[in-house]
């Protein structure tokens, strides 16, 4: 049986990946287009540095978000003028570790989506007199949903799934910054492996759903496209 803990870390990952991925979707939208359209060393450099977190150790990402972090960091300190309150060891910092640390699994989809439009009907709504947001809210989104599902999919797996950074900046704070990937390790070094056994298997589950999801998705517009 899962424990109180146990459900209060498994609803936390379900609150930081949905806020997350939103997130996400909303910021990178324009990044993701422009990446898309362009082929300059600007948009190279800036393509690197978003997909980096893919292969750096996520432990690398944490450390500096931790200095960063902190109430004398370059984001810690204007956080708590604010807020008054510390942004290391709390779910914002959560959030804000997160939505750089999934950025290249919403970026991407959405950028190869974005690749694939067929620009002649933002040419002939141009001539109709849609302008730039016309264009991009009635036609891009709608002909790319197939992406932005893959993007909201990949993104919020990828957060359920972090471990690394999620300890780095947030600790392990039952009910503020312990998710289940960190009450999973709780677990197993308590030698509670059933509990272990149970939550492993909530997340293996629900990650083969999503990916089945995404799989069948590309397939279906491949077959439309052919």
């Amino acid at each position: 049986m899962l424990s109180t803990q146990d459900i209060q870390a498994l609803w936390l990952t379900v609150q930081l990946a949905t806020l997350t991925t939103v997130l996400l979707l909303l910021l990178t939208m324009p990044l993701a287009w422009w990446l898309a359209r362009q082929n300059s060393r600007l948009a190279v450099i800036v393509e690197s540095i978003v997909t980096l977190p893919l292969i750096l150790p996520p432990t690398v990402l944490g450390f500096y978000f931790l200095i960063a972090f902190s109430p004398e960091g370059i984001l810690g300190s204007p956080w708590v003028t604010l807020t008054g309150e510390p942004l290391s060891f709390s779910f914002a910092g959560l959030v804000v570790g997160s939505m750089i640390y999934s950025m290249p699994f919403v970026v991407q989809p959405l950028q190869n989506a974005f690749r694939q439009l067929d620009l002649k009907y933002l040419e002939t709504a141009s001539t109709m007199g849609a302008g730039p947001q016309d264009q991009f809210f009635s036609i891009v989104i709608p002909l790319c949903r197939t992406g932005f599902i893959s993007a909201a999919t990949m993104g919020f797996a990828h957060t359920v799934g972090e471990f690394g950074i999620i300890l780095m900046i947030g600790g392990n704070i039952p009910g503020q910054t312990q998710v289940a990937s960190l009450v999973l390790f709780d677990h197993v070094e308590a030698l509670n492996y059933s509990s272990a056994h149970l939550i492993s298997a909530i997340l293996m589950v629900s990650s083969l759903v999503m990916l089945i999801f995404i799989n069948t998705l590309n397939r279906n517009a491949m077959a439309r496209s052919q």
